[in-house]
């Protein structure tokens, strides 16, 4: 008998030639349809099928009788209908999280397939009616591992042909679930030679604060496994004992150059390893992650500061002068500029100012953010450069972390783009690129230590080189053509200018990055800065100021000639005003021009408001008189008679430019 279609089925030689019907009986039952034939005769090699339950009950108990083995072909034909392939087994076994190993595809396949026939095996031992009816009351773990030994060519699956072990693979099965038909082997130590205390070993000698090579390293192992060299751990002065570092056979491990080649090379050794001997600046910049960014969107949403020296030296000192620049992150500029013999305060305050007489000749607001440096920056993280100061946004950058500040590229940028191309001696000595490898001529001295450059520059010629390539840099094309076709740096600056930002507050400006000198106001009208009178704005400022303190400090942010055109004053922490050039006016009559008249009118302008504003906060008189004993009259204030009106002193100027001042006023 067989399984068919999923009947069982006898075959026709089975029925006629076992002597259980006739040839005559069995055509006269197919042509009266009384029987089911599952596949007809035909061919070579080829028998009819008849379904066992089609035939009369009298015949198909004979059939049984006489063929036992039917049961068994009957269970093995359930098995087969009903195995399918599980998708939980899929995801498991080729999820590395979960088997803990990298399993191979054919091993995966094989556990995957061993799962699906457990699965069957275990929906037969869950359904009594199905498996009485194959088995009998009782389930009978013999006779399906039989069935399932008989399917192991079919379905192609590996678990054991002991009915004990299997049966013992199954409940294992259904405790501890798909994890325990992983074999032992994997990730089994027992086999490897390099244990974990073996390599540990290794990579601790590797590490030894001279960097030993590869051949030393094995040489140093060999003589500790033989007793010729001590190591011990150095934080605790413990030896370690040559002889648990020994084979099965009590004999020390022999290890060849290429497997402490190969250990000393894994992956995830060798970071340890660079961990253990580099810098932490080293180590930061080759193996550690770092992150991925792109660049804004907008003109002054961002400005990186970084200093630089420049490539080439003075004649006087040998030195080479200090840069700062202040670039512009959306469209690469460079937004301020200052120079120095020395990287200081200096250098810093005046990149500020230049980058701010830029931002105020454009009309453009404050940058959203700054990104610098935390050496020279820090002194200011609580007056100017918090956030909310000054700028919204404010970035100090982690010391000696290149990489994080966006200018530091730049500077490699530009250099490589315009410096090399316009200037000698630019590049780097160790450079491998020739192009790009600069040389210097050795001195033969008592130091032997000492190079010269083949050419030096004075100060004037360096610094003039430099803002000619910043200006080149500027209108050069920007590198994302695609982005902005045919538009320089400087054409997406003044494109893009963030709309959002906030507008520029020379006061501010002034206060933290300007000059500062200590002045008085001085008649109720004007300070002296940089020996010239500059007139407050108002005489109403003077309400402003702290009771018998005339004393303001002056700020202002010059320009690049030095000359002046804004001064603010303050008060401590307290904004008062800003102050006017006024300017002075000839005082010979014959020799005034247009420009002294206006002047004149401008400063008796002054003059009639002071004098107004005297008159309109004057003070109301009072009359007073001792007590009496009687008790006296009320008096009404408005029975005093106030003194005589006395006439008004004329004003210092010409009556005629009074009057008229006033007229205008």
């Amino acid at each position: 008998m067989e399984y068919y279609g999923n009947k069982l089925c006898v075959s026709y030689q089975d029925l006629v030639d076992g002597g259980i019907i006739s040839a005559c009986n069995y055509r006269n039952w197919v042509n009266r349809g009384k029987v089911d034939v599952v596949r007809k005769g035909g061919g070579r090699g080829s028998c009819a099928l008849i379904a066992v339950d089609s035939l009369p009950e009298s015949y198909r108990e004979e059939v049984r009788r006489k063929y036992p083995d039917g049961a068994m072909v009957l269970l093995v034909g359930w098995v087969n209908s009903n195995y399918e392939l599980d998708q939980g087994a899929v995801v498991f076994f080729h999820d590395r999280n979960k088997t803990g190993v990298d399993l191979p595809e054919d091993k995966a396949r094989e556990y995957i397939i061993n799962a699906s026939v457990l699965n069957t095996c275990i929906k037969l031992y869950d359904r009594a009616k199905d498996y009485r009816k194959l088995m009998g009351e009782k389930y009978d773990w013999s006779m399906m591992a039989e069935a399932i030994e008989v399917l192991r060519n079919e379905l192609h699956h590996t678990l054991p042909k002991s009915t004990l072990r299997f049966r013992k693979k199954v409940n294992e099965y259904r405790k501890e679930g798909y994890g325990c038909l992983i074999s032992g082997k994997f990730g089994n130590q027992s086999a490897r030679k390099v244990d974990y205390k073996t390599e540990r070993l290794i990579l601790a000698i590797a590490c030894l604060p001279n960097k030993p090579y590869n051949t030393s390293v094995l040489e140093m192992y060999n003589m500790f496994v033989t007793g010729e060299l001590d190591v011990y751990d150095p934080e605790t002065g413990e030896l370690l004992n040559p002889d648990d570092y020994v084979d099965k056979t009590g004999e020390p491990k022999a290890l060849s150059e290429a497997t402490i080649t190969n250990y000393l090379n894994k992956p995830k050794n060798r970071v340890l390893i660079e961990h253990r001997l580099t810098s932490f600046t080293t180590f930061m910049h080759e193996q550690m992650p770092h992150v991925h960014r792109h660049s804004p969107e907008f003109s002054l949403s961002k400005v990186s500061f970084d200093d630089r020296d420049l490539p080439r030296k003075l004649k006087d000192t040998k030195a080479r002068p200090k840069a700062y620049y202040a670039y512009d992150v959306a469209s690469q500029c460079v937004v301020g500029m200052a120079y120095n013999r020395n990287k200081n305060v200096d250098l810093v305050v005046d990149c500020f100012r230049d980058m701010f007489r830029l931002l105020d000749r454009n009309g453009w607001g404050c940058p959203a953010q700054v990104e610098v440096e935390n050496h020279l920056m820090s002194q200011w993280k609580d007056s100017f450069l918090k956030a909310g100061v000054m700028f919204p946004f404010v970035r100090f950058c982690a010391p000696q972390n290149s990489q994080e500040k966006y200018a530091e590229p730049m500077n490699g940028a530009k250099k490589r783009s315009i410096e090399h191309k316009n200037h000698l001696g630019i590049g780097r000595f160790y450079a491998k690129d020739r192009h790009y490898r600069t040389e210097a001529k050795k001195v033969f001295d008592e130091k032997n230590d000492t190079y010269e450059d083949k050419q030096y520059y004075t100060w004037e010629e360096l610094i003039a080189d430099d803002k000619r390539d910043v200006w080149e840099f500027n209108h050069s094309l920007h590198p994302n053509q695609k982005k902005y076709p045919g538009m320089t740096r400087w054409d997406v600056l003044v494109a893009n200018i963030n709309p959002t930002l906030e507008p520029l507050e020379k006061s501010k400006v002034a206060r933290y990055i300007g000059e500062h000198v200590e002045t008085t106001i001085r008649r109720n009208s004007y300070c002296r800065v940089q020996y010239k009178d500059w007139w407050l704005s108002d005489v109403k400022v003077i309400e402003q100021l702290e009771p018998n303190n005339w004393k303001v400090d002056a700020y202002y942010l010059p320009h690049e000639d030095g000359s002046i055109t804004d001064v603010y004053i303050w008060q401590g922490d307290r904004y008062i005003d800003k102050l006017e050039d006024v300017g002075t006016f000839n005082t010979a009559d014959c020799e005034q021009t247009e420009a002294d008249e206006a002047v004149k009118l401008k400063q008796q302008k002054k003059i009639a408001k002071f004098n107004k504003w005297v008159k309109d906060n004057e003070i109301g008189t009072v009359g007073v008189a001792a007590k009496s004993q009687e008790e006296p009259e009320a008096i009404s204030l408005a029975a005093i008679e106030p003194p005589e009106e006395t006439e008004e002193p004329d004003v210092p100027l010409t009556e005629d430019y009074g009057r008229k001042a006033l007229e205008d006023y």
